[in-house]
């Protein structure tokens, strides 16, 4: 990293491309410095910060359950599961101008973006959690008559969460691309917006310092998703 920053660096500074192509690791920093002297910046962030929140929030509590009740129940999952199947298959983006037409082009329209994006990679993984579980331990669990929550707790549900957490993952990243969408295609405020606005002024430093503060959402947000999952790791009991 240290290496391909300073190559950055040096094709900058030789002037062999144009600094409004490639800007520079230090003209970055400098645009990141008197950003965060702004206040609109602040509001830009704050504003991106809860579309992805609320969004990818209301996936999580969402796709789980619903997920988990697709995996358990071949009744609902024909009911339900072409539907998830279409709105997989449909690029979520196509329907980002309905949405802007449903739900203006505030905060709510983002959110719903952020929503659609993540919601299907989590629900297909958890879904799929529930299907990979043995079922041999689940046939012997029944042979000693255990209830029916017994065994969703003691089998189903520690083998699923390793997939629950891959589509969180997953999720994220589709979440924070929502954000980024729909913030360029139409919005008031957010990174995207700033982002948006850097480019059609041809502010080469802002746009870097915008697409780095999403990359480092993401890494954030993925490491934070790999803090719970090994807690739930100690908590799964131990195959033998």
């Amino acid at each position: 990293m240290v290496i391909l920053l300073l190559v950055w660096e040096a094709i900058g500074a030789s002037g062999l491309v144009d600094p409004l192509f490639i800007s520079s690791p230090t003209g970055v920093a400098r645009a990141a410095w008197q950003l965060s002297q702004r206040r609109d910046f602040w509001t830009d962030l704050q504003v991106s910060a809860t579309e992805f929140m609320l969004g990818y929030g209301a996936a999580l509590a969402v796709a789980i359950p619903l997920g988990l009740a697709l995996g358990l129940s071949k009744r609902l999952q024909y009911l339900i599961g072409p539907f998830v199947d279409t709105l997989n298959a449909v690029p979520r983006v196509t329907l980002l101008p309905l949405i802007i037409i449903w739900c203006g082009i505030g905060i709510w329209s983002k959110v719903v973006v952020v929503f659609l994006g993540a919601v299907i990679p989590i629900l297909i993984n958890a879904q799929s959690g529930v299907k990979a579980s043995e079922a041999r331990f689940i046939r012997v669990a029944r042979s000693f008559s255990a209830s029916r929550f017994k065994i969703f707790s003691s089998i189903i549900l520690p083998g699923v969460v390793p997939f629950i957490f891959t589509g969180a993952k997953y999720g994220a990243g589709r979440a924070l691309l929502g954000v980024v969408v729909g913030e360029l295609y139409a919005s008031t405020a957010g990174l995207g917006h700033l982002i948006a606005d850097a480019g059609n002024t041809f502010q080469t430093d802002v746009v870097f310092v915008g697409a780095l503060l999403f990359m480092a959402a993401g890494l954030i947000v993925v490491a934070l998703l790999d803090v719970f999952e090994q807690r739930f790791e100690r908590w799964r009991p131990s195959p033998r």
